[in-house]
């Protein structure tokens, strides 16, 4: 793993927890789990504060979406082989094994 990747990984599980929280203190038209804090969202980050809270929720899912694929991305591991020929490779081993296993019982 490169640095590149530990720190869109950090990144990554950084946005997770801040979008966790943000949804969790938004209010749904109702008292949501902001209640949790000591009243609703609206009056433990003042007033008017929904719109501020659902716009940098957007802005945080849409962070951890892109961030979610370069962590996909730059952590991938590039195949040599198919899982096709793996299954073609396996096969040719299990027959030589059993092949061998064969003369064993055999010659005893």
């Amino acid at each position: 793993m490169g640095v590149l990747s530990i720190i869109l990984l950090v990144l990554f599980v950084i946005s997770a927890l801040v979008l966790i929280f943000l949804v969790a203190v938004q209010d749904e038209k109702s008292q949501g789990l902001g209640g949790i804090f000591g009243g609703s969202s609206d009056s433990t980050f003042g007033t008017g504060s929904s719109k501020f809270l659902t716009k940098v929720t957007s802005i945080i899912a849409i962070a951890f979406v892109v961030l979610a694929l370069l962590v996909g991305i730059t952590t991938k591991t590039n195949a040599s082989s198919s899982l096709l020929d793996t299954a073609a490779s396996v096969q040719s081993e299990a027959a030589w094994y059993s092949a061998e296993t064969d003369t064993a019982t055999v010659t005893e």
